[in-house]
């Protein structure tokens, strides 16, 4: 079993009422998944701590020896950068800025992530069994080792010997993929916490040591961590916001069971795809949920380097957007698809930009004035 993490209980943003034996039970939950949660961002952060120590440059390591010759390496990260910029069209724009070795690695890192997803979301998704996601796991062992399976893996093979990135999280990510092909039901938000630390918080565990710390940072390096972990919660809560619709029509429901009867609602309720004032009801507290991460996330990204900082904005800024449409929309989100539209886009990157100036010290206080 991978390392789990469920660091946030419902009552921290204040969305259940429960009884003195529900609290001692969550607080019980919550005191050992802070155990665990630890080994998996200590471990990480002591990579780069480490690395720091040693004052490693990691944009002049030597290559990974590789089967094959630089120019099949070189190759291999173009063709990363051309799957992020079909699929991820704001993102890739914002890794330009970032220095060459960082982006390519950004690159390779994401292509593996969406790889990972289209086993399961895929055109070839009901083909997968558990043991093809054990093979999938051993590639990755096999490429952190320095034995890649194709080009694409290469390139990850390259960056994971240059930076300093644990593959736990990687493994973490199958195992969200196992989740759900298992599941398809969260009784509670600490189990939909989970599914969604495996399946997105995981890539800010992957994504920091690339993005690098800014110097003047005075920020502890667990604390940036968390703040990623934060990001990809906030991403995926949204996402599942987006998709209750979508999701349904595949038999699926990925909101917390016991929130949805508490407010009156069931699964017949979301398969019947009615906007009532109990499901507005629920979607707002449920939107209130993911903008209070996208709140912590945003202390971290201040602290990223400053070449790195511009995509990780610019994602969080169009993401949190969606939040926006999904109320415009009145809710529905059961026939209706909440999307930023091009004008929108376009209006977040300059903002995007200007907050990725502010370095760290200045910018908890000046952010806040470059609003959309």
């Amino acid at each position: 079993m991978s390392v789990a993490l469920i660091w946030v209980v419902c009552n921290r943003f204040g969305f259940l009422e429960t009884t003195k034996f529900e609290t001692l039970s969550k607080s019980r939950t919550l005191l050992r998944s802070e155990r665990i949660k630890n080994l998996v961002v200590l471990k990480q952060a002591a990579l780069v701590k480490e690395q720091m120590r040693e004052k490693e440059d990691v944009e002049v390591k030597p290559d990974v020896v590789l089967p094959g010759t630089l120019g099949l390496l070189s190759e291999a990260y173009d063709r990363c950068g051309e799957v992020c910029a079909e699929y991820a069209k704001t993102f890739y724009l914002g890794t330009l800025l970032m220095t060459p070795e960082r982006r390519k690695a950004i690159w390779a890192i994401y292509v593996w992530c969406r790889r990972t997803d289209e086993l399961v979301d895929g055109p070839n998704a009901s083909h997968i069994t558990p043991k093809a996601l054990d093979r999938w796991e051993s590639r990755l062992e096999d490429l952190f080792n320095g034995r890649p399976f194709d080009m694409l893996d290469a390139a990850l093979s390259d960056t994971v010997s240059k930076f300093p990135v644990d593959i736990q999280p990687f493994k973490d990510m199958i195992e969200g993929m196992r989740m759900d092909l298992r599941k398809s039901r969260y009784k509670t938000f600490d189990e939909l916490y989970l599914y969604c630390y495996y399946v997105a918080g995981t890539v800010g565990l992957m994504s920091v040591p690339i993005m690098g710390i800014a110097p003047e940072s005075r920020a502890s390096t667990e604390s940036v961590y968390n703040a990623a972990l934060a990001l990809g919660i906030a991403n995926q809560l949204t996402n599942i916001l987006r998709d209750v619709g979508e999701d349904a029509r595949r038999g699926r429901v990925y909101l917390p069971q016991d929130e949805l009867a508490q407010a009156g609602l069931s699964d017949e309720d979301i398969f019947a795809g009615k906007v009532t004032d109990k499901w507005r009801n629920f979607m707002k507290k449920q939107i209130k949920r993911a903008r209070a991460f996208f709140d912590e996330a945003q202390q971290g990204v201040t602290q990223l380097s400053s070449a790195s900082r511009w995509p990780v904005w610019a994602s969080l800024l169009l993401y949190r957007q969606i939040l926006d449409e999904i109320e415009a929309n009145d809710y529905n989100n059961f026939t209706r698809r909440a999307y930023v539209s091009k004008p929108k886009k376009l209006v977040s990157l300059p903002v995007a930009y200007a907050k990725s100036l502010v370095p760290p010290s200045r910018n908890a206080a000046l952010s806040k004035a470059i609003d959309l």
